[in-house]
């Protein structure tokens, strides 16, 4: 599979990882993963978002270390690509149904009652996903993939802090368990 094709899988996956808060993943069944001890990141494609993209590299090599693999960019066991993807959700609407029982006395009741929400400033929110690839370094094959987003509507700090917890969530699940 080519890398300009993991554009398109990515897109397509942003639509059904858009809707979830657990980070999702796949990867090939019959991969030995515990043969894996090295890595390396392949240079990521061009973003409208430099200082994410960073983080999330900068991430990423944390979170492997940690997990007792070493970068080796001359000889690795895999590669390392990945993508993010940053977009507008609507907020929720602000209409708000209501059902409740109760009692006085000898009598009781249901009601029934409604609220609306005014919005204030945008009626949109920024939602951000990250897919991370784990490429077999001699076939050149996919063989994991990992996916998660998270609202990025916050300050630097905050989406610095959002992504990386994004970024662990997802290499949490790396490598898979039998």
């Amino acid at each position: 599979m080519g890398y300009k094709n993991i554009a398109s899988l990515f897109v397509a996956l942003v639509l059904v990882s858009a809707c979830s808060s657990k980070p999702k993943n796949d990867y090939d069944l019959n991969y030995d993963f515990k043969a894996l001890q090295s890595f390396t990141q392949l240079a990521p494609q061009p973003s409208d978002d430099p200082l994410s993209a960073q983080r999330i590299q900068t991430e990423i090599t944390q979170q492997l270390s940690q997990k007792g693999f070493t970068e080796n960019a001359s000889s690795p066991d895999f590669k390392v690509a990945y993508g993010l993807l940053t977009q507008d959700k609507p907020k929720d609407s602000g209409l708000s149904i209501g059902l409740g029982t109760g009692s006085f006395g000898r009598s009781g009741g249901i009601g029934v009652g409604t609220s609306v929400g005014v919005p204030l400033g945008s009626d949109t929110a920024k939602i951000q996903t990250i897919q991370i690839d784990i490429i077999d370094t001699k076939t050149n094959k996919l063989i994991w993939r990992g996916t998660d987003s998270f609202d990025f509507d916050g300050d630097g700090d905050k989406k610095a802090q959002d992504t990386a917890k994004a970024v662990s969530r997802i290499l949490a699940q790396f490598p898979p368990q039998p």
